[in-house]
């Protein structure tokens, strides 16, 4: 296991590089002063930001020194900075739509997401300030996240995927081999981008995720080690957040590098338990063996523990390789299809799914989202998929990529209800459920794939029935 500080080390040196309204912006060589020079309006703004950093209401911000953030081996000042930022409206006027990065990573219960009932309250509340202040405002609620957006624009209303599901609007360019197909014609569409719906996706233990640096290794598209987001395109948090101001507040002045390295600064003190704190510290240190940070477990723990290990271990990991619980283990069979797990999986919790296994079957609102794809093949061959979210796929226009979406990391997944990118099961239950379902799955249509078996031959990962109870018992401790 690497360290994180070889890890940032090589993250630095890495130029990743984006445009923003005609000025690029560099990630890896961090220079805030790069970013001002192609600008005079950046320029301008960057000069305001740095004397707004040394005003006194920042710069003499204390809280309890630190204790609490996390940020014991940090410049507590940036993480203090930084929460303060995440949680800013306003984002040093960067001309955006009011929305903060805490809008839609919800700090309650320290999880950082969003989850269906509490957008649903938020909406249930804004209608009732509404009846008595038509002018009353809540910034979760902006028209780019509306449903009908594409037809009503900025007088868009419709906020169902947002209430019902959870889901925000994630808009990305289609590959060039991929096409969208008309409903009305059953045409290929002349469209350039399309709009999925996706979780917002807890801010838990992200010190200890992203991009790994180990096996196994995609080999197209970004993050072949694993990234940020459900696709796992971003490289760092700063480019994350960069581009969730973008997309989501809508800012149309690009922010300083330094506000970008606060915020993350600030994330990575955001842990599901005071052991996954020691690990990250334990990483950072290059320490070996790297501490378990399981709590203490009763012996049904323990069993469900074994069960984990053996049934959900190869794709997320376990505590002797992979304690970040986002990096699949690299078992290689020659005996298998293909010989060893991928680095991004499809679990099949897209929609529409498939029929005769026990799936769930996708809600209405759901259904919706769905779109047909025709994908052309470098030899010309024309596949169509039909999918509420082709994951991956956008980002490498494979077809094998279609539904294919990075691992996450499961501490604290108790607390961090619905799951799944979209969030498709309400419980661990139904979890539990989707996953029985999709080794039926699997066991039928590629029974040689490596994620069955331990050895190569048997079929010998799933949970049993009787494993469940136990099992269960792990996740909701697994802390």
């Amino acid at each position: 296991m690497r360290s994180l500080t070889t890890t940032c080390a090589r993250k630095r040196s890495v130029i990743a590089g984006m445009v923003f309204g005609g000025l690029i912006i560099v990630f890896g060589a961090w220079n805030p002063r790069s970013i001002a020079a192609q600008d005079p309006l950046a320029q301008s703004k960057m000069s305001s930001q740095d004397d707004d950093d040394q005003s006194p209401d920042q710069s003499e911000i204390r809280v309890g020194e630190g204790e609490g953030l996390g940020c014991e081996h940090h410049p507590c000042n940036d993480v203090v900075l930084g929460r303060k930022a995440f949680h800013d409206r306003k984002l040093k006027e960067l001309g955006g739509n009011g929305r903060s990065c805490a809008d839609c990573h919800m700090p309650a219960g320290g999880v950082y997401q969003l989850s269906p009932a509490q957008a649903q309250a938020r909406f249930e509340t804004l209608m009732e300030r509404r009846a008595h202040d038509p002018n009353a405002d809540d910034p979760l609620f902006r028209a780019i996240d509306a449903d009908d957006f594409r037809v009503n624009g900025e007088a868009a209303s419709d906020y169902s995927n947002l209430t019902k599901l959870g889901l925000i609007r994630i808009t990305l360019p289609l590959p060039p081999n991929v096409k969208l197909i008309d409903p009305a014609t059953n045409q290929p569409s002349s469209e350039t981008f399309v709009d999925v719906w996706r979780a917002v996706p807890s801010l838990l233990n992200v010190g200890i995720t992203g991009p790994d640096g180990g096996n196994p290794v995609s080999t197209q598209g970004p993050g072949p080690t694993g990234g940020y987001q459900w696709d796992g395109r971003f490289l760092t948090l700063q480019e994350q957040a960069f581009r969730a101001m973008v997309a989501h507040a809508q800012i149309k002045s690009a922010p300083s590098v330094k506000l970008l390295d606060r915020i993350a600064a600030f994330e990575k003190t955001i842990f599901s338990s005071d052991s996954v704190h020691e690990l990250a510290e334990a990483m950072e240190a290059g320490t070996s063996p790297l501490p378990d940070p399981d709590p203490e477990l009763t012996l049904l723990e323990q069993q469900g523990k074994a069960v984990f290990n053996r049934a959900c271990a190869q794709c997320h990991g376990n505590n002797g390789s992979h304690p970040t619980q986002s990096t699949p283990i690299e078992q290689v069979f020659a005996t298998t299809t293909p010989n060893a797990i991928p680095r991004y999986h499809r679990i099949r919790d897209t929609c529409p799914r498939p029929v005769g296994f026990g799936f769930a079957p996708c809600s209405e609102q759901m259904m919706k989202n769905v779109r047909t794809y025709e994908i052309t093949a470098a030899n010309g061959t024309k596949t169509r998929m039909v999918t509420s979210d082709p994951g991956r796929g956008l980002l490498t226009g494979n077809a094998a990529d279609f539904g294919a979406f990075d691992v996450p990391q499961l501490r604290g997944i108790a607390r961090t209800a619905p799951y799944f990118h979209n969030n498709s099961a309400a419980t661990l239950e139904e979890m539990l459920d989707h996953y029985d379902a999709f080794f039926r799955f699997v066991a039928a249509t590629v029974p040689t794939a490596p994620m069955l078996t331990t050895d190569g031959v048997h079929i010998d990962r799933p949970p049993k029935p009787e494993e469940r109870a136990a099992l269960l018992a792990y996740l909701r401790r697994l802390e």
